[in-house]
């Protein structure tokens, strides 16, 4: 079945179409764009026609920062579960975190998660592993061996590396091997005694001791510097703090290989939005002053900030219970990302739509290394159609995630997923459900 996407506006950074195109995609590939296409040499049934008027068509997104729960807690989330959410908010690539239930830290592992995705799952997956075996933070994974079976990043996402020696090691043979490090940049000897929220007059307020700037960004510092000095690929995870932006900005201007990302409840929420003691506004890192927020947009604006992930972390309902001081930390992001950052980003002027499109969709491309976040001719047909102007109230009962938890439960968005498409096959259509 060949896909003729008609009238639709192309939004791609990759080759700077910014108008009114048709798509034809043939083959699991975008095989022209171009302003009217007509006759395709197309038998009866052999093609369907979608009408793209009025809707963006974009590349698909890629998230590099997801949590699937699969295997070990899959309660929470599956493979198949998190691939349908993914699908539903327009992302057609996702970067599976290591802190599974046996963790993701062997080869072994990369390749039948691998294998169970390709059957599983409506979209890629690519799978990162263990920076340390069990992410004990003793003893290294096999890095090359995991790169064999195709693993492309590794992370002890949760927390961070604490041996600066061992993780210096690991940096060396990431950059020996061309590997990205996704790093969870968190002090946990700082974390001790305290509960994830930020500290200030609402922890104050809850009688609860919570977690300082200091916690990221001494980190952060600490991991700008051994990617530097080995050259390492560091990508700095749901940074927080206005300090991890300015650091990432100097560390550029050094010329060491760091990017970095911002998740969209940290840029559009602070711990002033919290209102009360509720589990879900708890996330680690957690909520941080407007002042943080500021700066986060600012960074996103200037491009010193990369990408717009989501941390996708899903927890079922009793998970969530107890408030900050027993509920998970954690809250899902994949159905609600794209709405989120048009309501408060592209709505609002803060990015262009191309601009929101390099963030969610090329640059994390590029940062992963895959030939995705493009619609240029002879490219995968991984693309989402996405109605701009489409206003809804976000309800999580609709969520295709098994986790429901979410802050922004009855929030007013505007701009819709409304089709998303993986090797040419449509996988979600607002109109018709999931398909795959």
């Amino acid at each position: 079945m060949r896909l003729l996407i008609r009238g639709g506006h192309v939004i791609d950074p990759d080759t700077g179409k910014d108008g009114i195109f048709d798509v034809l995609v043939e083959n699991g590939t975008i095989s022209r764009v171009e302003k009217e296409l007509s006759d395709m040499g197309a038998e009866p049934g052999d093609m369907r026609v979608i009408d793209g008027r009025g809707l963006y068509v974009m590349p698909g997104f890629v998230d590099l920062h997801v949590h699937l729960r699969d295997p070990g807690q899959e309660y929470k989330e599956t493979l198949a579960t998190g691939g349908r959410a993914a699908a539903r908010g327009g992302v057609t690539t996702i970067c599976a975190m290591p802190n599974t239930r046996p963790v993701t830290d062997s080869p072994e592992m990369i390749r039948s998660q691998s294998e169970r995705a390709k059957a599983e799952c409506p979209v890629h997956v690519s799978f990162v592993g263990a920076v340390t075996k069990g992410q004990k933070g003793e003893e290294l994974t096999n890095m090359a061996a995991m790169k064999r079976e195709g693993m492309r990043c590794i992370s002890e996402d949760g927390k961070s590396v604490m041996d600066a020696k061992l993780y210096r090691k690991a940096m060396e043979i990431a950059a020996k091997e061309d590997i990205l490090i996704l790093a969870h940049c968190e002090d946990g000897n700082m974390i001790k005694d305290t509960v994830i929220v930020n500290e200030s007059d609402f922890s104050r307020g809850l009688g609860l001791s919570g977690v300082t700037n200091g916690v990221e960004d001494i980190i952060a510092a600490r991991d700008i510097l051994l990617a530097k000095e080995t050259g390492a690929r560091l990508h700095l995870c749901h940074c927080s703090t206005k300090d991890s932006v300015e650091m990432v900005r100097l560390a550029k201007e050094a010329g060491a290989l760091v990017t970095a990302e911002v998740c969209p409840h940290h840029f559009l929420l602070s711990d002033e939005d919290i209102p009360g003691d509720d589990g879900n506004y708890k996330m680690n890192p957690p909520l941080r002053k407007r002042e943080d927020v500021e700066a986060l947009v600012d960074g996103l604006k200037k491009g010193i900030i990369d990408v717009i992930a989501t941390d996708h972390a899903p927890h079922s309902e009793k998970d969530k219970e107890g408030g900050f001081r027993k509920a998970a930390c954690g809250i899902v992001g994949l159905e609600t990302s794209l709405s989120l950052a048009m309501t408060e980003l592209v709505h609002k002027g803060v990015l262009t739509p191309m601009e929101l499109v390099k963030r969610m969709s090329l640059t994390p491309s590029r940062i992963l290394g895959v030939d995705k976040g493009s619609l240029a001719e002879g490219k995968c047909a991984d693309l989402v159609l996405v109605d701009p102007e489409r206003e809804f109230v976000i309800r999580k009962e609709d969520f295709v995630s098994k986790g429901k938890n979410t802050p922004f439960d009855g929030k007013k968005v505007k701009g819709m997923v409304v089709m998303t498409i993986v090797d040419g096959e449509i996988v979600y259509d607002e109109k018709e459900g999931l398909l795959k």
